[in-house]
């Protein structure tokens, strides 16, 4: 089993993200060596070191869907207007923008959720288990484990990518990192569907 301490050992070495050190002790056995061999075989150490460059060059990407119900604007940056230009991020560009239309995130990241509405959803989460009849020692438990799913199912950078359900978009986002050789930021996004009040709309805007 792998423990959080290893995780975190692996991440202080490589800098990359939990789930990708989580994978790669899973792949390795627990053996923070050859896990650290899988990340830089994958490129994905060398990605998050990227992670802290400056990306002020970029696309705003729009995406209408097909019925044109639903209209989303992306913010995509990166670091130079070579990479700006490329085939490659531009389709990553519009498969975030894609992701906005389908699965209608309400935040960018987890960071970004305000207190007030995770100490909303705990307060739910909990007296929906008591109300279950759910001993109060796993109480707690039962609510982090809820609270997760929430981030997966509202914040952008957690959800499955909708074409490739086993990775998530920020997964699918330090892939790119690795790939293009830049920092990629995924900065902003609003959604937009016919009918919606403009609170709703505005409540649907987030921003890095």
């Amino acid at each position: 089993m792998i423990t959080p301490q290893q995780v975190k050992e692996l991440r202080e070495k490589t800098g990359a993200g939990i789930m990708d050190c989580k994978n790669a002790l899973t792949e390795a056995d627990g053996d923070i060596e050859k896990a650290i061999v899988i990340l830089r075989e994958r490129g994905l150490a060398k990605a998050a070191k990227k992670q802290s460059r400056v990306a002020t060059e970029g696309v705003i990407e729009a995406y209408v869907h097909g019925d044109g119900r639903i209209g989303v604007l992306v913010e995509v940056n990166c670091e130079t207007d070579f990479v700006a230009r490329n085939e490659e991020f531009r389709r990553f560009a519009k498969d975030i923008a894609m992701q906005v239309a389908a699965s209608n995130p309400k935040y960018l990241s987890r960071d970004m959720v305000p207190a007030d509405v995770i100490n909303q959803e705990r307060e739910i989460f909990r007296t929906q288990a008591l109300n279950e009849g759910k001993p109060e020692n796993i109480v707690d438990k039962i609510v982090d484990g809820k609270l997760e799913k929430f981030y997966e199912e509202n914040c952008l950078l957690e959800q499955p990518f909708i074409k490739d359900p086993d990775k998530n978009i920020s997964q699918l986002l330090t892939e790119k990192i690795a790939l293009l050789g830049e920092n990629i930021v995924i900065s902003r996004f609003v959604r937009f569907e016919k009918g919606e009040t403009l609170e709703n709309t505005e409540s649907g805007c987030c921003c890095s």
